[in-house]
Formats: C-alpha cells, structure tokens, sequence
C-alpha cells in the first residue's frame, strides 16, 4: 500500500467526506453483501461448510500424513473417509431408533385422531366455532403452506446437493492448503505478514476449538436427555434425546424447538399431563446445566462472543441461509471479531461484538474528567 509521507514545509490533508455520505455507502455495501450472499448461498453455503470441516479436520490430515507418513492424496481421502464412517455411525443409530417409532405409528395416528376430535368439540362449545367454519379454517391453512412445503422440498434438494459438494470441496481445500495460505501471505504487504499469521493461527484455533467444545457439548447433552426422559418413562426417550441434542447445537434457538418433540409424544402416548410436567422439568434441568456449566466453559470461552451478539447474528443467518446460517453465523463472526481484533480503526467493533463488558462506560469517564478539571480551575483561581 502507498505510505503518506509529512513534509516540514507541506502536510498531506486526508479529505473528509460527510458522515451521512460514509454511512449511505457503508449500508449500501452491506445490502449488496448480503444480496450477493443471498442470490449465490447454493454456491457459498457448501463452500462455508467445507471450509469449516476442513479447519476441523486438518489436525487429522497432518498427522495422517507426517506421523503415520500416508502421501497427501491418500491421506486426506482417508480424512475425509473417517470423517463418513463417524458420520454414518451417528445416522445409522438414528435409523434404527426411527424404525422403531415408526412401527407405532398407527397407534400414534388413531390416538392422534382421537385428541383431535376432542380439541374440535371444545373448540366449538367454548368459543363457538362450527365444525364447518374448522374445516375451512384448515383448508386455508393448508392452503398457504403448499409453498412453504415447497420451500421445505427446495431445501431438502440443496441439502442433498451440499452433501455432495462438502466432500469435494474439503478434498480441494486440503489439497490447495498451501497454496492458499501463500495467496493470504503475499496479497498483504510483507510488514503485514506477522498480522496476518496471527489472525490464520487464531482463526484455526478459534474455529477447531468451538466445532470440537460444540460436538462434546451435544454428546453431553443427548445423554442428559436421554436419561431424564427414561426416568420419566417417555417412549423413545433415546431417539428424542439425541434429536434434542442436535436441535440444541443451534443457539439459543434449537434449544426451544426441541423441547416441543418430547411433548408432543408425551401427549399423544400417555394420560394425563404428568409426563408433560416431568419433560418441561427435566429439559429444564438439562438446559440450566447447559447453559450455565457446558456452554461457558466449553463453547463460549472459545469463541468469545457475547450473548446478544449471537442471538442477532443467529436470527440473521436464519433469515439468510436457513438452518444452515444459523449454524455458520457463530463461526463467522468469531472470525470477523479475530480480524477486527488485529486492526486498528475496527477494535471499537471487536469490543461490542466480544464478551468483556466494561464496568463504566466513557460518558461517564469523560464527565468526571470534565468536573475534575472545573475543579482544578477554580482552587487555581
């Protein structure tokens, strides 16, 4: 980059543009960010996700190759194959566990049925709706869901495309490490350099450091659901336990749907509501020891984010990529926060979006300031 230099005689002037200027082309830049995101997620959203696994299992990679002394090509299809096989571990389990509940599914479906039918009675003596004005009701609303069904097909479609992708990618990640990290060294200046392999070493620590503090904080958490809903006599408490575990990797937000499975069961397989108490009681148990014991001492402190930060950020992915942004959100912004970290006019911004919160904040500091210094005038008067 050119270096302003100051002369004794002449002094460069920096032109400054009008600050409603700067603001409109700053959120310009953010709408066409986020359009771009948008308009190519089919693209960007399997690259993300390749680019994070492959982060995560680099450590694998590397020692396949310089301890076990496998050449690169064989060595990371083997990475990629072990990543598969843990993978298809955890699938196959929840196949069987699935099979086994759909085996009751015409039981769930008459008792379904019957629920039902009570809900339309009292419907209609308690607020006088007919069975005919319901039965429109439904109509339209299953109406407005085709496209949202739709959609959820749509998904499903680039879900299958990214599982796809994710493979290929993560082997052409690998592969092109090197080059890649070359690339990042020489597009900065060489003062930079030193800069720059901080933030690549944080950035790898950061990412490898959450993925690996989240799987244990899931693993964690299936077994806590999984033994509170035994307790409580819940069919299928291990298939529900571990589909709770996986919603709870989404922020803040998984941990609420996933509470809504085990009561659905719990209505439509037992009498009563007893068993809707003990589930409500024991997610609650499970989600105080998550989010005051597993969360800050093995997810949070890698990552480093405050709360209302990731809340935003997950509800923005959320809205651009689905429940594949809600995923990637926290990642990325652990890496923005690294950046900003290391530069200069963007730590005010590392500050809001980290997890230190300062004890006064500079109004104060500046009106104290300010009082000291009236006082100091008038003794000196």
């Amino acid at each position: 980059m050119p270096r302003l230099s100051q002369d004794t005689s002449t002094q460069t002037q920096v032109k400054e543009y009008p600050f409603y200027l700067k603001t409109t082309v700053i959120l310009f830049g953010l709408v066409l960010l986020a359009y771009i995101l948008f308009t190519l997620q089919a693209i960007i959203v399997p690259l993300s996700f390749a680019l994070v696994f492959s982060i995560l299992l680099n450590p694998l990679y590397v020692l396949l190759q310089n301890r076990v002394k496998i050449p690169r090509i064989p060595a990371i299809t083997l990475t990629i194959l072990i990543a598969y096989i843990v993978v298809g571990c955890i699938v196959f389990f929840l196949s069987v566990q699935l099979l086994h509940f759909t085996d009751t599914f015409p039981a769930l479906q008459v008792k379904f049925a019957r629920y039902f039918a009570e809900l339309q009675q009292w419907l209609q003596t308690r607020f006088g709706l007919s069975m005919a004005k319901q039965k429109e009701m439904i109509n339209e609303t299953l109406n407005n869901s085709k496209a949202l069904i739709g959609s959820t097909l749509g998904s499903a479609l680039t879900t299958l495309s990214v599982l796809v992708l994710i493979p290929v990618y993560i082997f052409m990640l690998l592969f092109y490490k090197t080059l890649i990290l070359n690339f990042l060294f020489e597009v900065f200046a060489e003062e930079n350099s030193h800069n720059v392999s901080i933030i690549l070493n944080q950035t790898k620590s950061a990412i490898q450091n959450y993925m690996i503090g989240l799987l244990l904080e899931a693993f964690i958490v299936a077994i806590l659901n999984s033994a509170g809903l035994l307790i409580i006599g819940l069919n299928y408490a291990i298939l529900i336990g571990v589909m709770g575990a996986i919603l709870n990797m989404l922020p803040y937000i998984g941990g609420i749907i996933a509470i809504a499975i085990p009561l659905l069961i719990a209505t439509v397989t037992k009498d009563g509501f007893s068993t809707q108490v003990g589930v409500i009681i024991s997610f609650a148990i499970v989600q105080f020891i998550d989010n005051h014991i597993l969360i800050p001492r093995i997810v949070s402190s890698k990552v480093q984010i405050n709360a209302l930060i990731t809340i935003v950020v997950v509800l923005l992915g959320g809205a651009l990529w689905g429940v594949s942004g809600m995923f990637l959100s926290i990642p990325f912004v652990a890496i923005l926060k690294i950046i900003f970290d290391r530069i200069d006019d963007l730590k005010p911004w590392a500050k809001l979006l980290g997890d230190i919160v300062p004890t006064r904040h500079k109004g104060d500091i500046w009106r104290r300031r300010k009082h000291e210094a009236v006082l100091a005038d008038k003794i000196s008067d």
